[in-house]
């Protein structure tokens, strides 16, 4: 395994700190060679979670940082995909890892790298989600965790997990896009913390384990499409790596489309791809799903070629759009995801997708992000301790 430039090519040794390549500034991956793919045991033969893919991963897992991530459920939601018209429709449940969201999946195998690598300091910046994956990781390496998150702009549920693991956290008087593009300058500039965002390309092997579940969860074979969010845009790409090395390897025959979407208020890439922008950029994002308000996602090359290659999709909806799709979801099927999670079945509603088997992967659960919720409940009923105002507030005989 080598880390490569998705633009030039070049490549650079796993031991080497490096999050973009030093000839072009292009973004980079790990590239494993299609017979090394080939003799990796599958079904593998570990018990279970991300590690159960070791062969697949550029680390040990007799190293590994790990809380025990992985191996979420794949719940079928026959009541929706009757009225969506689609025949079979589930959702990877993203929210069931450890610190709530799929972060965990990526940040076991970066933290794991991090200590391998020396590093002292690990940092990321972020909406949220990032930020509690990698306080919680570092304090189970003995790391110092340092987080930068946009001031006001991060949901309090999120934000109580980085305190509580203890992370050092400071507020920037600016947006994610800030945040990420200072952590980037003190990162390399004198190399004092290592980066844990989904630049790092070691971040995305840990999520493409998401494919691998997913394909064994649905008997060996792939969907016909993954639909999830996309904010900094790291997730999509990984997983059509994971699909990717899965084909390339022979286990599967065919490939899935890969549909990301956004919120209509910060989709950079779904409107650069209707023509409506020459770059992936949207300036002053805002969305109620705060974990995809990014307007400047940083792996945006890497999942603009994943929709390419798949012949996939982007599109976005409206914050009403994804909270209506939230409640939906929980009421008709008794599952709670955050509003960003909420996205791909919001968009599913409207498009209505020629498919007949779909995975929606939910990325965090919706205990994360409660204000939106909460903010738009409905007055709750008052009784007094009798049960004949019981019957009479409840409308009973």
């Amino acid at each position: 395994m080598t880390q490569r430039c998705i633009a030039c090519h070049a490549q650079f040794p796993l031991d080497r700190i490096v999050y973009t390549c030093p000839q072009c500034d292009g973004l980079l991956e790990i590239a494993i060679e299609p017979a090394t793919l080939a003799q990796c045991p599958w079904p593998p033969t570990r018990s279970r979670g991300v590690w159960r893919y070791e062969a697949f991963l550029p680390a040990s897992a007799a190293d590994a940082v790990t809380l025990g991530e992985g191996d979420t459920g794949l719940h079928a939601i026959p009541t929706l995909g009757r009225a969506l018209g689609i025949p079979r429709l589930f959702l990877k449940h993203e929210g069931e890892n450890p610190t709530g969201s799929f972060k965990d999946r990526g940040m076991t195998v970066g933290m794991t790298v991090a200590r391998r690598l020396g590093a002292r300091i690990v940092g990321c910046a972020s909406t949220g989600n990032t930020s509690a994956s990698l306080a919680a990781y570092a304090a189970r390496a003995g790391l110092r965790a340092v987080v930068f998150v946009p001031r006001g702009k991060i949901a309090l549920g999120k934000l109580a997990q980085a305190v509580v693991h203890g992370a050092e956290i400071t507020q920037i008087d600016g947006g994610f896009d800030d945040c990420l593009r200072l952590l980037r300058d003190l990162s390399t500039a004198r190399g004092e913390i290592y980066l844990l965002n989904s630049i790092n390309p070691f971040r995305l092997e840990g999520q493409k384990t998401i494919a691998y579940e997913v394909c064994e969860q649905l008997g060996g074979k792939p969907p016909d499409a993954i639909v999830l969010p996309l904010g900094n845009a790291g997730n999509i790409s990984a997983i059509w790596k994971g699909w990717r090395e899965l084909h390339d390897a022979g286990r599967i025959q065919r490939l899935p489309r890969m549909i990301g979407v956004q919120a209509s208020g910060a989709a950079p890439i779904a409107r650069l791809l209707a023509g409506e922008l020459d770059s992936p950029s949207v300036a002053n994002p805002e969305t109620v799903a705060t974990a995809i308000r990014i307007g400047a996602p940083a792996s945006a090359p890497k999942a603009l070629a994943a929709i390419r290659e798949s012949h996939g999709a982007a599109g976005h909806v409206s914050d009403d759009e994804i909270l209506a799709a939230q409640a939906r979801l929980a009421r008709t099927e008794g599952l709670f995801v955050e509003p960003a999670s909420a996205a791909p079945l919001a968009w599913l509603a409207k498009t209505r997708l020629d498919a007949d088997t779909v995975v929606c992967v939910a990325t965090g659960h919706g205990l994360k992000d409660p204000d939106a919720v909460l903010r738009s409940a409905p007055e709750m009923k008052r009784a007094a301790p009798t049960l004949e105002s019981l019957r009479r507030v409840l409308e009973l005989a």
